[in-house]
């Protein structure tokens, strides 16, 4: 048998090596989907406290044939001006030892009791409390501006005729406006993980949860969400 020179014996040891050291890596090692999950319904725990009812959470969970490396740092997030309600989408990036992004599907249910009429009423009837009741049920389901409150709605007259069993929306009665068209306004915007406040001029007139262009100092227009305390709520 004819023996190679050491040279050559010590680059077939490596090679070797090497070749074993290949062998062994998860060449194909795949993100574990269960991690993934677990920080996406942890940040819509979190972003979700305080909501008005029982808050029910539903995440797509990742394709376990994905072809993502393992990540050692996760982090979820909610992209800018989405609001955790509803079907929305939640995104988890790596960020050590390598970086990717991927996003989730989530359903972000609020079950509480919402007012529906009782009975049907006129147009410019003024609502009493036997002209009202309670439902209960998804209020991601239903309008934005649908009322939880009695207080919000007795006492006000109706814009139109009624019927039984109607939702009832703030648009459908004649409420104080909150915020009037030229007032300065407190406009209030919230992301993943800030709250910033800060002053524009209201262009139109609003009632409690009706929408309200404000125009900014630096004179750019943005759209927001007017609260019974005279505020524009923006990216909920």
């Amino acid at each position: 048998m004819k023996i190679p020179p050491p040279a050559k014996r010590r680059h077939a040891c490596a090679l070797t090596a090497f070749g074993l050291v290949l062998s062994a890596s998860p060449l194909h090692a795949q993100q574990p989907p269960a991690p993934v999950t677990a920080v996406a319904q942890q940040l819509l725990e979190l972003e979700t406290r305080g909501l008005p009812g029982r808050v029910e959470l539903q995440i797509s969970a990742l394709d376990a044939r994905n072809q993502l490396p393992p990540c050692a740092q996760l982090e979820a997030f909610i992209p800018g001006g989405t609001r955790p309600w509803g079907s929305i989408s939640v995104g988890v990036r790596c960020e050590s030892p390598v970086t990717w992004q991927v996003y989730l599907q989530a359903r972000v249910a609020v079950i509480n009791d919402y007012l529906v009429t009782a009975r049907p009423l006129r147009a410019g009837q003024i609502v009493g409390p036997a002209d009202i009741t309670r439902r209960n049920g998804d209020l991601t389901a239903l309008p934005d501006n649908t009322l939880t409150d009695p207080a919000q709605v007795v006492g006000h007259r109706t814009r139109y005729a009624l019927a039984s069993g109607n939702p009832v929306r703030g648009d459908m009665l004649r409420i104080p406006a909150a915020v009037k068209q030229g007032q300065n306004v407190k406009v209030i915007s919230r992301g993943e993980g800030f709250q910033v406040s800060s002053e524009g001029r209201a262009m139109n007139t609003a009632a409690p949860g009706e929408s309200v262009r404000v125009r900014m100092p630096n004179n750019q227009v943005i759209t927001g969400t007017a609260t019974t305390d005279g505020n524009v709520e923006v990216g909920f």
